[in-house]
């Protein structure tokens, strides 16, 4: 494998052998989810499960403060849609695969296209925090203020 730096992202590549060829659009990333998975039905009722990782980076120009940049990528998983439910907001995962060009026309007649990235491999390496009932009372709108004593 090769690891190099593209941008604010770490890049692991690798070369595998597939059906005799070689497969030289691999890698791997490492970052935490946006949003919790969602699974959605394509053509031919194929099921996929969609989900966004966020890889944060942080660099100092030499003439300034230091800036955090965050990269979002779409991913899709193909494999099985059982994983959808374990893949919640906040999670660490690290993901193989590919990245893809996803390109399509609309109603109006405009193209448009997008990178993803098609995940052959997913690793859950944290879940994210679960909340407590305190938190829920918060988030629901009550505040903390409020207490009786």
């Amino acid at each position: 494998p090769l690891l190099e730096r593209i941008g604010g992202l770490f890049v692991l590549f690798y070369q595998f052998p597939i059906f005799k060829t070689r497969l030289s659009n691999c890698m791997e990333i490492k970052g935490s989810l946006a949003g919790n998975a969602v699974v959605r039905i394509v053509k031919e009722e194929k099921q996929v499960v969609s989900f966004t990782v966020v890889v944060n980076d942080r660099y100092k120009p030499k003439n300034g403060d230091a800036q955090n940049v965050a990269t979002f990528i779409n991913c899709s998983y193909w494999i099985s849609t059982k994983v959808a439910d374990a893949l919640k907001k906040g999670s660490i995962v690290t993901v193989a695969g590919r990245i893809a060009i996803n390109s399509y026309k609309t109603n109006d007649g405009e193209f448009h296209a997008n990178l993803v990235f098609h995940v052959n491999y997913l690793k859950i390496i944290a879940t994210a925090k679960k909340e407590t009932a305190a938190e829920a009372v918060t988030a629901a709108g009550e505040s903390k203020d409020d207490l009786p004593f």
